[in-house]
């Protein structure tokens, strides 16, 4: 018995001092600059959002929170620059709807998506459907029946193979039980040219970059792609309530950190990025650019990824799509 309340004791001793270890590192945290890596272009709306946060979590934080541009292969190299970054809350990645896409669109990652520790995902916005205002069907009802009687003359256009855009023509498809053709561009810029011009049909695309051709009566809106309808497009309908149920794509913004990183680190970065996001000009900045915030916990956080791999994986093994 004397053994045995001595090794309950030494566990014990060890567990405090565990836990003793783990608050102070949360309360040293963070004592030298943290990197936010951003895995697209400088210049980009997450590398916008992403110096946004950085500068506010370097006043409340006392270090630098500073933007560290990693573009290329859809994101995929900044994240894993992150995936395999020490687990200790000083490289975070700005994560995107592309996240989870890479995660069953690109075979040969050599990281887990799903292990990523959530720390808060910062907004949503739902994508608009847009048409050409010569394209007969006016409504979402008319476009599945004109596609389904003409599967070969509907073309969608996007942002890029791999894209959220072009996978939400693909989930569409998927949805709907329709046929179109993917007609990939460089950029909304050219796309619209030609959904305006006619050599596409339909394409997904931002709603604030849709919206003043839909104002100047340039474009048709179709749907959007929320469950719900937008305030920027109110007398929109969602794709869900035009027919294709429980239909749902949103463009979004997040914050991940390497596996492994301490609850402590994750839950304090979650309170100080949740504040920065009840700041009335930065709120109402990203309301006025057509994203809700979302500002959920870590545990809400995850669980939305882990949905959105499971959703994307699904769409992606469906269109056979592969990217490198």
């Amino acid at each position: 018995m004397k053994n045995f309340n001595s090794r309950a004791w030494a566990v014990t001793l060890a567990t405090l001092s565990c836990a003793a270890g783990s608050v102070a590192f949360a309360q040293a945290y963070p004592n030298r600059p943290v990197k936010i890596i951003v895995p697209f272009a400088t210049g980009s709306t997450s590398d916008i959002l992403g110096r946004t946060i950085g500068d506010r979590l370097t006043q409340v934080m006392g270090q630098p929170y500073v933007v560290d541009n990693r573009p290329g292969a859809g994101g995929t190299i900044g994240s894993e620059f992150v995936a395999k970054s020490p687990a200790d809350g000083y490289t975070l990645l700005l994560s995107t709807a592309a996240t989870p896409i890479t995660a069953s669109a690109y075979p040969s990652l050599k990281y887990d998506t799903g292990q990523f520790a959530s720390v808060i995902v910062l907004t949503h916005s739902p994508l608009g459907f847009a048409a050409n205002l010569n394209f007969p069907p006016k409504t979402v009802r008319e476009f599945i029946d004109y596609t389904k009687a003409n599967p070969t003359k509907v073309n969608f256009g996007s942002l890029g193979n791999g894209t959220s855009h072009h996978l939400t023509g693909e989930k569409l498809k998927l949805d709907a039980g329709i046929s179109m053709q993917h007609v990939p561009y460089k950029g909304s810029a050219a796309a619209h040219t030609d959904l305006m011009g006619g050599q596409i049909q339909v394409m997904f695309d931002n709603i604030v970059a849709l919206l003043p051709h839909f104002k100047a009566g340039k474009l048709r809106p179709l749907a959007v792609s929320s469950m719900k309808r937008h305030p920027l497009l109110p007398d929109v309908p969602s794709l869900s309530e035009s027919g294709v149920r429980d239909f749902e794509a949103v463009a979004w913004f997040g914050i991940l950190a390497p596996p492994g990183t301490p609850k402590d680190i994750i839950a304090r970065l979650n309170t100080e990025i949740a504040r920065i996001l009840t700041i009335p000009e930065i709120r109402q900045r990203l309301v006025d650019g057509g994203s809700e915030v979302i500002a959920n916990s870590p545990e809400a956080a995850d669980k939305f990824l882990q949905s959105e791999i499971a959703r994307w994986g699904t769409v992606v093994k469906a269109a056979n799509i592969r990217l490198e």
